[in-house]
């Protein structure tokens, strides 16, 4: 996560001095503003503010107000900065921030709540409980220190959570508390704001790729177990020698589709020293497709850039000989880049009407049974605002999908179905959003047996459970064979529960870990195989496993403190447990909500409701305590409005 306080005054003036030695004509400033435009859109264009040059700089803070209508803290907001000892928090630069941004009429982005860096050394040695504890208190005091301020719209709740390969980062969140601190900070984060949105941020996800697979992977199953993740953020920290994920509109467009809104939160382009205008071109395109595609997705609110200005960059510091990654130069003088970016937003880079010409027909190469490679001859764009890459389009009648925006004259199609008929054809895009004609169609045909495929898989073998714990297991089978034709697509996982089986996953290997299970609770689970032509094989025998926690132990006492209310709601957090003269081994909680009350959400615990009467079992983590020890959970209650009534009678036993 870049820092401005890695800086040092060295690096800025070698990089003032490399700058001043290029000579490269600055464009003339665009008519209207950044933030103008991206208003007219209803988007947001943002930048990383650090709090030093905000203070000092006149020119910073005028270009800061005026650009923008949203910024977020570049390190003000972090864990280091507002509780750099145990309960001792300081909000100087968070508040500098976000009055800045409610005297310029700009929305206030959070960052970042539970991440790796920048978090102090006595949170990443604590126990799993104290930790547990810690960041909930943690999020608890930030997140509710602006939860009544309309600025701070939204935030960070858990940053860069993945390994490039899509595993979970061995943090020392994941290796104390397991994946589930995820689905808890976001939970302790709506309690703390119930209006805020709730973002999971990462690098390198910009593109289809394993990580960015794995992350829509978990916000999937997040959601599905109603952990309140709003949002997705893409950081964006490109490079012009690494080439630009062309598939970054597709993939905003698939996390879109479960629901999420998404974002670009860091973006900025850094190039190869030394600065030359071939540079500075590549790069000017790569901020317009980033805003294109931002600008192609409904769901995508909108695009902050990591900083503004060259002279406040963190890439120097952190990649040998890179730099000038922003649309300002060290001197506060416009970039190309900057340019890019408002004629992106404008839509017209100073009145652009005039298409790109029609591409030429496509051809298809390397036809398989799931994908197709098309080529086509390249359009040209004489209207000023430049091509910007090309739309591809399915025919089918009176909508046609959009299969994908690349930047070149050429695409790879995949998760095509198999033994099926495509007609394709592409129109070009210019950087004022103008598209060219419906270039002629190609038809090609995928080859296996998804068209007429009826046979389904084999059905999967028995399942095995293993690392059985209080809130997952993991199970394994044997692998289930095809012979229709349309090949094997993965699995679904279903629970065992009657009339009605929810499905828990549906993993594309024979394997799956399961999260969010309840405590001392027996599952019985079974697998069905799926082709690619969506037949399902018959259920594989049933795998039953009890998940740990609960057990004997001594008294306990309980009592609920009120975080937060409002007209028609409140927020109990911490609703704690505290073991009597013995450790305890599983506790639960009674008590009664007041008539016309509703429980609207929990988190770190397990509840049942039976009329006006609440039950409140221990997960896995807050269950065994030492004599005199404490757990906590937390809940969220609607209540007619004005009624003020609250929750009492609370009780606890330990089985």
């Amino acid at each position: 996560m870049p820092s401005s306080k890695w800086r040092s005054l060295a690096v800025v003036c070698a990089v003032a001095s490399a700058a001043a030695s290029v000579l490269i004509a600055t464009p003339a400033h665009a008519d209207g503003t950044l933030r103008g435009h991206a208003e007219e859109r209803g988007k947001f264009i943002g930048a990383a503010i650090a709090t030093s040059p905000l203070a000092n700089e006149t020119a910073y803070r005028n270009i800061a107000s005026t650009e923008f209508n949203q910024i977020t803290a570049e390190n003000a907001m972090k864990w280091e900065s507002t509780e750099p000892n145990d309960n001792q928090y300081t909000f100087t630069g968070a508040d500098q921030i976000v009055n800045f941004a409610t005297q310029n009429n700009q929305q206030v982005h959070g960052h970042t709540l539970v991440w790796h860096s920048q978090t102090p050394g006595w949170v990443q040695g604590l126990s799993a409980t104290n930790m547990r504890a810690a960041m909930n208190e943690h999020i608890a005091t930030v997140v509710g220190r602006y939860a009544n301020n309309a600025t701070v719209v939204s935030w960070d709740v858990v940053n860069e959570a993945f390994n490039e390969d899509g595993t979970f980062r061995q943090s020392f969140w994941f290796n104390t508390l397991g994946q589930s601190y995820i689905a808890d900070a976001f939970r302790a984060a709506r309690a703390a704001d119930p209006n805020a949105r709730l973002c999971i941020n990462d690098y390198n996800v910009e593109g289809i790729n394993a990580k960015s697979t794995a992350m829509f992977n978990l916000v999937q199953s997040l959601r599905a177990q109603n952990v309140p993740v709003d949002c997705v953020g893409f950081q964006g920290h490109l490079a012009i020698q690494f080439g630009f994920p062309n598939d970054i509109q597709q993939n905003m467009q698939r996390f879109a589709n479960l629901g999420v809104q998404v974002r670009v939160t860091e973006l900025d382009v850094r190039m190869q020293t030394p600065r030359t205008a071939a540079k500075d071109t590549t790069q000017a395109q790569y901020y317009t497709n980033v805003i294109n595609a931002c600008n192609a997705v409904t769901a995508c609110a909108g695009v902050t850039i990591w900083g503004f200005t060259d002279k406040y960059s963190w890439v120097p510091d952190t990649f040998s000989g890179e730099g000038f990654a922003l649309i300002y130069d060290n001197n506060y003088a416009i970039k190309p880049a900057y340019t890019a970016v408002h004629n992106a937003l404008d839509g017209g880079g100073g009145g652009d009407t005039t298409p790109p010409s029609t591409p030429g027909t496509p051809t298809a190469s390397n036809v398989t049974s799931s994908g197709a490679t098309l080529s086509w001859g390249a359009s040209t764009d004489t209207g000023g605002s430049g091509l910007a890459g090309y739309n591809v389009y399915r025919e089918q009648g009176a909508t046609d999908p959009l299969l994908g925006s690349p930047t070149t004259n050429s695409f790879t199609l995949t998760g095509l179905t198999a033994n099926t008929q495509y007609q394709v054809y592409v129109r070009a895009r210019d950087g004022a959003g103008n598209l060219s004609g419906n270039s002629q169609l190609v038809t090609f045909t995928t080859t296996g047996g998804g068209g007429t495929d009826t046979t389904p898989p084999s059905t999967p073998g028995t399942p095995t459970a293993s690392n059985v714990t209080a809130s997952g297991a993991t199970l394994t089978w044997t692998a289930s064979t095809d012979t229709g034709g349309s090949g094997l697509a993965g699995y679904n996982v279903y629970r065992e529960q009657g009339a009605t089986d929810p499905q828990l996953g549906s993993p594309t290997t024979n394997s799956i870990t399961l999260t969010g299970l309840t405590a001392n609770t027996q599952y019985q689970v079974y697998v069905r195989a799926r082709d690619g032509a969506g037949n399902l094989s018959g259920n594989s025998a049933l795998v039953t496993f009890t998940t740990t926690g609960g057990g004997t132990g001594g008294a306990c006492t309980a009592t609920g403190t009120v975080q937060t209310q409002w007209q028609t709601g409140y927020v109990i957090q911490p609703a704690r447990v505290t073991a009597g003269s013995s450790a305890i081994n599983g506790w639960t909680v009674t008590f009664t909500l007041p008539a016309g009350h509703t429980i609207t959400g929990s988190w770190n615990t397990v509840l049942t409701v039976s009329g006006q009467t609440v039950t409140a079992r221990n997960v896995g983590f807050n269950g065994n305590l030492a004599a005199g020890a404490f757990g906590e959970f937390g809940f969220q209650v609607s209540r007619p409005n004005g009624n003020t009534a609250l929750p009492s009678g609370y009780t606890c036993t330990s089985p």
